[in-house]
This record gives structure tokens, sequence and C-alpha cells, in this order.
């Protein structure tokens, strides 16, 4: 009997001492700091890129209690230049497009927790089509100190489908140079629509001064010109372990990445 007990807490303790070496020598160095993606909030039904209001509430409430620390996208670059590890828990927010219900529904809950978030916006859209956010709602977030502001193109267009280089400088220069202009301030950060690019796209992105851009999964974690998100949906909150798991900076670790074109 003793003999059995023995062997048996031998093989826990191998199995333990697995366990540590493969978090710590395996899982650990692989952490990356997730960056969320949300795009529209309202309560449009059948449509992956709404999140409701309440349910926004409750996913930026989580992380105030579980004692996520919010950072800037920023920072993370910063960090990521210096090659900085993050702490484990640490996150970031980013909002695609430019909606008027940004400005409406989610900037009032980020300002709550005092949350910074970047929004990407489609620069020809902004105070031109009635969903989108126009430029003194823009200029609001902005001097609010908590919202910064990317470029996401002129016209949302897939950029690697653009043969003419001088419309492809114009969509993510142009862009650039658009914002600037309305919000009296630099943007330093830009977002592929639908996570498209490629080496050209990136060089472009580069030589127009940004710092650096954000795809979807189709990117590398450490490379700041094509940072990888986690789309945020509706129903994260209804299934606490996918919320609990896109945020654990492993998320992507065993998900096959998409090609970038």
């Amino acid at each position: 009997m003793k003999r059995a007990r023995r062997k048996f807490f031998i093989f826990l303790l191998f199995v333990f001492l697995g366990l540590t070496a493969f978090y710590f020598f395996y899982l650990s160095p692989r952490y990356t700091v997730p960056i969320l993606m949300y795009h529209r909030f309202g309560y449009e039904e059948n449509n992956t890129l709404f999140v409701s209001p309440e349910n926004f509430m409750r996913q930026m409430a989580y992380l105030k209690k579980r004692g996520y620390r919010v950072i800037s996208l920023e920072e993370l670059v910063k960090g990521l230049k210096k090659g900085k590890r993050f702490k484990h828990k640490t996150v970031v927010i980013t909002i695609d497009d430019g909606y008027k219900d940004n400005y409406i529904y989610a900037y009032p809950v980020l300002r709550k927790y005092h949350f910074p978030a970047t929004i990407f916006l489609i620069a020809d859209f902004i105070g031109k089509k009635e969903e989108f956010m126009n430029w003194k709602q823009v200029n609001t977030l902005v001097h609010s100190n908590i919202i910064s502001i990317g470029g996401h193109t002129r016209v949302h267009s897939y950029l690697p489908e653009i043969k003419e280089k001088e419309r492809l400088w114009e969509e993510i220069s142009g862009c650039k140079r658009v914002i600037e202009e309305r919000i009296n301030r630099k943007i330093n950060y830009f977002c592929y629509p639908t996570g498209g690019f490629n080496e050209q796209i990136k060089a472009m992105v580069r030589r127009a001064g940004y710092k650096g851009a954000c795809t979807t999964n189709r990117g590398e974690g450490r490379d700041v010109y094509e940072l990888r998100r986690i789309k945020i949906t509706n129903s994260d909150m209804n299934k606490p372990f996918n919320f609990w798991a896109k945020l654990s900076g492993y998320y992507y670790l065993f998900r096959r990445k998409k090609a970038s074109e």
C-alpha cells in the first residue's frame, strides 16, 4: 500500500514539474497583450459587429472588477519596440470605423471607467454619412484625453486589391492628412480594413508616418505594423469562458493564422 502511494506521489510530482516547465518555458514567453476589437454598439440582431450597450458595460465592469490594466495602444507599441514583457491581465481596447454609436454608447462607459481606447476613423465618412460621427463629436472624444484617434483609410477600401500606387498612398497617407487637419493633432496608428495588408502596404504605412498598425488575426504578435486583434461579440458575456479566453493573452496561440492577403 505504501509503495503504491509513493508511486502515485512521484507521478503527481512529475506531472507538476512537467506543467510548471510547460508554463515557464513555452507558454509564458508566448504571452501577448490582447487587443480587443469592437465595431458597433446597439441592438441590431443577427449582426456580429454589434455589441449591446448593456453588454459593453458588463464587459468593461468585468475588466475593472477582475483587476485588468487597460493601457493605450501607444503604451503597448512603445513597450513592444523596447522589447518590454507586459504583465498578464493587461489589455488594449480598439474600435473600428467611427460610427455615431461609438460616441453615444461606448464613450460614456469608457469615460466612467477611465479606460483608454483608440477609434480608427474612415476619414471620408465622418460628417458625411448619417450613421457616422461628425467632426464635432470626434473632437469631443479627442479632448477627453481618454480616446485616441487612428486612421482606417479614406473610404474603407480593401488595400491588397488596389493596384494603383497613387490611390493606395492616398488611402493610407491621405487619410492621415484629412484627420489631422480636422482634429489639429497628429495621429500615429493605422488599421487595415478587413485586416488585409502585404509588405508593400506595410512599407507605405511606415512611410506615411504611422508608428504602428492593427490587423485582425492575420498578423504577428510583436510586429508593431501587423498587430493582431481579437473580435469581441455580443455573446461573449453569455459564455464567460469565451471572454476569459480572449483576455488570456494566449487566445491565438493554438489558432491558425489567416493569410495577410
